[in-house]
């Protein structure tokens, strides 16, 4: 028999969980979720949806409709800590170590970041399969539990690596709606923004450990693992754009290359695809202009990646930070110069509150892509029909991600301008040449690793076909442009 969590018994179990997810946190219920081994701000989180609405069940919105917050978050302590425990979990969300309470009493300590231990599971199918020869016994402990639906939906839990505020978190949502709609319900996603679970920077490591069924991240923030991360989104610029590298992912063998590193050679247990081909990513946020390279050195900037490489190769000290660190880093002066990624992620987080001069264009990550990362376990659980939706709900959302930021990455880009006051400047000439020069010094250093090597030169012969057509073919968009709106660009 499970044990509870430390510190509890069975008089701390709340009464409202007791008939369905058992006294000691096991289900009584087939369709009913073990609540042992869960992290009491995923409890907090989930009832406070359910009473809001934004999360439907037919049983769970009734009971979370009555409960007030200060119920929810103690019934949260109570499972997951056992009472005062608990809800000092949900108190101190970024204590380094979190303990949870599993099945047979072995507890897992996640230490902020590090890897996390890798435990057997027992998957939904054969789960079912074995408890359907006790199932008079379930029948039986469902006559103490209220009616429950026929087929509850499979529950996804998936967090980003973005703040609640950021126009990426609506992104990922995106993908979540659609990805609930064309499975009829059977799939429900549980989004969750950075830091509900994990840090920005340890969803893969949560995904591989079972903490979390998916998440919604970019490769580049997992490159403190193996540089060769980079090379799915923020590698050299060989001339493509990011749908020319996420064509490359797709149907030039880059996905095939994703999985040697990050299952044969990194050992993960996890799939991984990439979706929504981004914008080249702005030079960044400076407090003065910048008009040369020599003006950059010595700057106290923050990127990520091969990024970071790059810059310190051109003067420049750099911070690799999480975007929801970047401002309060510029106001203590622990950096006076940053990148994240677009207009509307740097106005939701005050980027036009710490500096007035936004440099546009570069080829520090001009191909990036969105990273969604599933448990492979979970994943192979699930019906092949399921298996479809999660993965091609990718393509779905990439195209519902690019039209939203097309419209909203333009007109929060004139809002900067128009209402707070920030200058948009080109990044010169002299920048671009000399960060394509450093390129050219950093590739061999990177080919001195095979897979590396291998990966550049399936990338080169990429772009070398297909950007020759694209270029080729592509009329002067800007001759248009300047035909219709003269003088608009400051080029």
């Amino acid at each position: 028999m499970a044990t509870l969590p430390d510190g509890a018994d069975a008089a701390d179990a709340p009464p409202e969980c007791v008939a369905c997810h058992g006294a000691d946190g096991i289900s009584r219920l087939l369709d009913a979720p073990n609540l042992a081994g869960e992290y009491a701000i995923c409890i907090d989180t989930r009832l406070k949806a359910f009473k809001r609405g934004t999360r439907r069940h037919a049983i769970m919105s009734e009971v979370a409709a009555a409960l007030a917050d200060d119920r929810i978050r103690e019934i949260a302590g109570l499972v997951c800590g056992g009472g005062a425990a608990g809800r000092a979990q949900l108190m101190r969300p970024g204590s380094d170590t979190t303990r949870i309470a599993a099945p047979g009493g072995n507890d897992t300590s996640i230490q902020g970041g590090a890897n996390m231990t890798h435990s057997t599971k027992i998957g939904r199918r054969s789960f079912l399969k074995k408890t359907a020869l006790a199932g008079g016994a379930v029948a039986g402990s469902a006559l103490a539990a209220p009616a429950v639906l026929a087929q509850s939906p499979v529950v996804l839990k998936m967090q980003t690596s973005w703040s609640a505020s950021n126009i990426w978190q609506e992104f990922a949502q995106d993908y979540a709606d659609r990805v609930n709609a064309m499975s009829g319900g059977r799939i429900q996603v549980d989004l969750l923004p950075a830091g509900a679970v994990v840090g920005a920077f340890q969803v893969l490591d949560a995904v591989n450990d079972g903490v979390l069924d998916a998440a919604h991240s970019v490769p580049v923030y997992w490159y403190g693992k193996n540089k060769a991360a980079s090379l799915f989104g923020t590698g050299p610029v060989f001339g493509g754009s990011a749908t020319t590298m996420l064509s490359w992912f797709y149907e030039g063998g880059g996905d095939e290359l994703y999985r040697e590193l990050t299952q044969d050679i990194m050992g993960l247990n996890i799939y991984g695809y990439l979706g929504f081909p981004m914008f080249a990513q702005p030079f960044g946020w400076f407090k003065g202009e910048v008009n040369t390279a020599a003006e950059l050195e010595g700057y106290k900037y923050r990127t990520v990646g091969l990024a970071a490489d790059l810059l310190q190769s051109m003067g420049m000290s750099v911070a690799q930070l999480p975007g929801g660190e970047i401002v309060p880093a510029m106001e203590r002066g622990v950096i006076d110069a940053f990148e994240f990624n677009n207009p509307s992620s740097d106005r939701d987080f005050g980027a036009q509150d710490v500096a007035k001069n936004y440099y546009l264009s570069s080829y520090h990550q001009a191909s990036e892509s969105f990273e969604f990362l599933f448990s492979k376990d979970f994943m192979d659980d699930l019906e092949p029909d399921l298996q479809a939706i999660l993965r091609y709900g990718v393509e779905a959302a990439s195209t519902a991600n690019t039209a939203k930021a097309m419209r909203r990455y333009s007109a929060d880009l004139k809002w900067l301008q128009d209402e707070a006051g920030v200058t948009v400047h080109r990044t010169s000439q002299d920048i671009l040449d000399a960060q394509l020069k450093a390129w050219d010094k950093l590739i061999p250093q990177l080919e001195e690793d095979p897979f590396m090597k291998k990966c550049l030169d399936s990338q080169r012969a990429w772009v070398e076909q297909v950007t020759y057509y694209e270029l080729m073919n592509a009329p002067d968009y800007q001759l248009a442009y300047e035909h219709y709106f003269p003088g608009k660009l400051k080029l």
